[in-house]
């Protein structure tokens, strides 16, 4: 029985404003409105995040959301630049990834459950749950995008020791692997600068035939 793809404008292209909000007008930001986010707003955002595509739908990214106390138990383990943007930011997201992700194949993936064992060595785990758990921190950012919630990646802060502070201690996420932060909020253009150049086509892409 085929699939109902009741989404029957699919393959039309979003409107301008849409594709502007999502990719050509968007930034990464580093200052903030005094504007918090709820709760509500950061399930929606999983919730909108989640049918981004994996392998074999493994799924692999965790998300810590840190605001307030917890938040400020990321200073010590971020580079310089990286502490004022995050300790001013309403959220940010741990975007991490779990070793043990293949234990949810069987779940995720019912129609071949032994899809599990694909991910049984430990470099195979490794290599699927870093590219996917990183590709689900994209769709993350672009989700926060579309509903309106501005958002700006980081990758300078010490893994090793997020890890230790969030994750080793504790029997739910004593497997997740810290990947890169993501900062949330309503962003400010006080600390913008002009957008950087981005590679053309034929310096970035190939089409054979």
């Amino acid at each position: 029985m085929p699939y109902d793809l009741a989404l029957e404008n699919r393959h039309e292209p979003l409107s301008d404003h849409a594709l502007d909000q999502l990719f050509r007008e968007a930034r990464t930001f580093y200052s903030w409105e005094d504007r918090d986010i709820s709760d509500a707003d950061l399930k929606a955002l999983y919730e909108l995040m989640k049918f981004g595509p994996t392998s074999a739908n493994q799924s692999p990214a965790r998300f810590l959301f840190l605001r307030g106390e917890a938040q400020k138990r990321l200073k010590p383990h971020l580079i310089e630049s990286n502490v004022d943007k995050t300790m001013t930011a309403p959220v940010t997201v741990v975007v991490a990834w779990d070793w043990t992700f293949h234990e949810k194949i069987p779940q995720l993936f019912p129609h071949s459950p032994e899809a599990k064992d694909w991910f049984e060595a430990e470099e195979s785990r490794k290599e699927n749950g870093f590219r996917n758990g990183t590709l689900q921190g994209a769709y993350l950012i672009l989700a926060a995008r579309a509903l309106g919630i501005d958002s700006g990646g980081m990758s300078g802060f010490d893994k090793a020791g997020v890890d230790k502070e969030f994750f080793e201690g504790d029997p739910e996420m004593k497997h997740w692997r810290s990947n890169f932060l993501i900062n949330l909020g309503y962003g400010t253009e006080e600390k913008l600068f002009p957008r950087l150049p981005r590679l053309p086509f034929d310096q970035a892409a190939k089409i054979l035939k």
